[in-house]
């Protein structure tokens, strides 16, 4: 048990560190934190999306915007897209889960809105869907990935690809970048 818990520590390092290493992507988080400003900054919103764990993600960075993250100041709109579970259950139901954010984002979404789309391979079918119809409404994309990006690499404005391919570490990435995207957010909108 010792090695197992040792060699998933190092490899959450590892993976990180590879993250710090890649000056590309240092620059794309700040592409995306400077995306997010300009949307709060216009009166837009940011909505979030992804599966299983990425929904998880996705609510949790929803809950650091709009609550609060290091500082007492006003609320930002962010939501993900899934929090309403009779929504969710009834359009896959009556539609089909490869719809399930589309539909909403097509509700909710505006020209000008943020998009954070989070899958760790870059290829869910649900995710791809919401992305197209995020772009047909000029909304902006931010893309949360592993290595590859798979289909997403495409579509987005803007990819935070983590240089791994093992799941639990990219989650573990996609959470320290929403935190880091966060930070950068309050302190541009509310110096402090």
């Amino acid at each position: 048990m010792k090695d197992i818990v040792s060699k998933s520590i190092q490899e959450s390092i590892n993976t990180k560190q590879a993250l710090l290493g890649d000056p590309a992507n240092l620059e794309s988080i700040i592409q995306a934190a400077e995306c997010m400003v300009q949307t709060f900054k216009t009166g837009g919103k940011v909505l979030l999306c992804g599966n299983g764990g990425s929904a998880a993600d996705a609510q949790h960075i929803a809950a650091e915007l709009s609550g609060r993250f290091y500082i007492d100041r006003p609320p930002l709109y962010a939501e993900a897209l899934h929090v309403n579970s009779s929504y969710l259950t009834a359009v896959s139901n009556d539609y089909g889960y490869e719809i399930v954010f589309s539909r909403m984002l097509e509700a909710a979404g505006k020209p000008g809105d943020t998009l954070i789309a989070l899958s760790t391979s870059g290829n869910s079918g649900n995710i791809i869907k919401t992305i197209e119809c995020a772009k047909k409404q000029s909304m902006h994309v931010i893309g949360f990935t592993g290595a590859s990006g798979g289909k997403m690499d495409k579509l987005c404005d803007i990819m935070l690809k983590v240089p791994s391919n093992d799941t639990p570490r990219i989650q573990e990435s996609h959470i320290l970048l929403g935190h880091i995207l966060c930070e950068l957010v309050e302190k541009e909108l509310f110096g402090k």
